[in-house]
């Protein structure tokens, strides 16, 4: 257990100690980044092609995405309304002109267009294929130490994560509901509670939660770990001008780890700039716990 554990934070921790204040190098990490999740779930379409039983395999990855999304997402929405109720969010801010939600929702399901290219390729059952889980292991651990120093080197300092208690709440709800929507998951599909557990720890953050939980679980939790998260973000782009309204929190805890980059656009625009601030603190939080929880629930 520990050994497993170990494998996946050790590069995450080793990233995180590298400080970088060149520019151009934090750009050219960030560009790696972005390639490196496409490489991988090309890998993870690949290896989804080899699982026996695959259109058995198919409708188990939809059926145990749609029951955790389902889960946690009534579970988050719950605790959120109920902050907003104990701890209302006020705001005299009027809504921008929002940039197109489609454009945005077809911007994530790119990536869903990789995992499928990646499965077209793994149904010509290629001998060179089979060495797609050691290249998937390798590529992820190159990604975890990428992760590190990006957070290492993000603008948020521990003081302005302490001090806007707002961003801090929200977070802290959006962590604990969501890994009782995990759990309440896996009592529905007959899962293990580690395993629900783990697929709620993504936070919306599919591009690493598909990675790390296909690594650990296999394919199917894997790609169920994907689409659950990738749900996550979609659904939150289309709920964002409509929530912000009457439920500031709920609008924010739904968007998960991408508060911070993703969907922080359609924040600023629907809530105005105060709610930039607790937007990258939530999403920061969210980011820097997820690696950690699905490490220790999947090993």
């Amino acid at each position: 257990m520990y050994s497993g554990l170990l494998i996946i934070l050790l590069p995450l921790i080793a990233g995180y100690l590298i400080p970088l204040k060149n520019r151009p190098l934090l750009h050219i990490v960030n560009q790696l980044l972005s390639w490196m999740v496409y490489v991988i779930l090309f890998i993870m379409g690949i290896s989804l092609a080899f699982l026996d039983n695959l259109s058995a395999n198919l409708l188990l990855i939809f059926k145990y995405a749609a029951v955790c999304f389902l889960c946690i997402f009534v579970m988050n929405y719950a605790a959120l309304w109920l902050l907003e109720r104990r701890r209302p969010w006020k705001t005299e801010h009027k809504q921008e002109k929002l940039p197109s939600r489609i454009h945005m929702a077809l911007e994530s399901l790119k990536l869903c267009g990789v995992v499928i290219g990646g499965f077209a390729l793994g149904l010509t059952q290629w001998h060179w294929l089979t060495f797609a889980s050691q290249a998937s292991e390798i590529a992820l651990l190159f990604l975890l130490a990428l992760v590190g120093i990006q957070l290492r080197n993000s603008s948020m300092t521990l003081r302005q994560i302490i001090l806007n208690r707002r961003g801090m709440m929200v977070g802290l709800v959006v962590a604990v509901s969501a890994l009782a929507g995990g759990a309440l998951a896996a009592l529905l599909l007959g899962l293990p509670l580690k395993t629900g557990l783990a697929l709620a720890s993504g936070y919306g953050w599919y591009s690493l939660s598909g990675i790390v939980l296909t690594d650990s679980f296999g394919p199917v939790i894997g790609s169920a770990a994907f689409f659950n998260d990738l749900a996550r973000e979609l659904c939150a782009i289309m709920l964002i001008p409509t929530l912000v309204r009457t439920s500031r929190s709920t609008a924010l805890g739904l968007c998960g780890a991408t508060s911070m980059d993703f969907t922080l656009p359609v924040l600023q625009r629907s809530g105005g700039l105060d709610m930039v601030p607790p937007a990258v603190v939530h999403g920061f939080v969210l980011s820097l716990i997820a690696p950690v929880l699905m490490a220790f629930f999947s090993a």
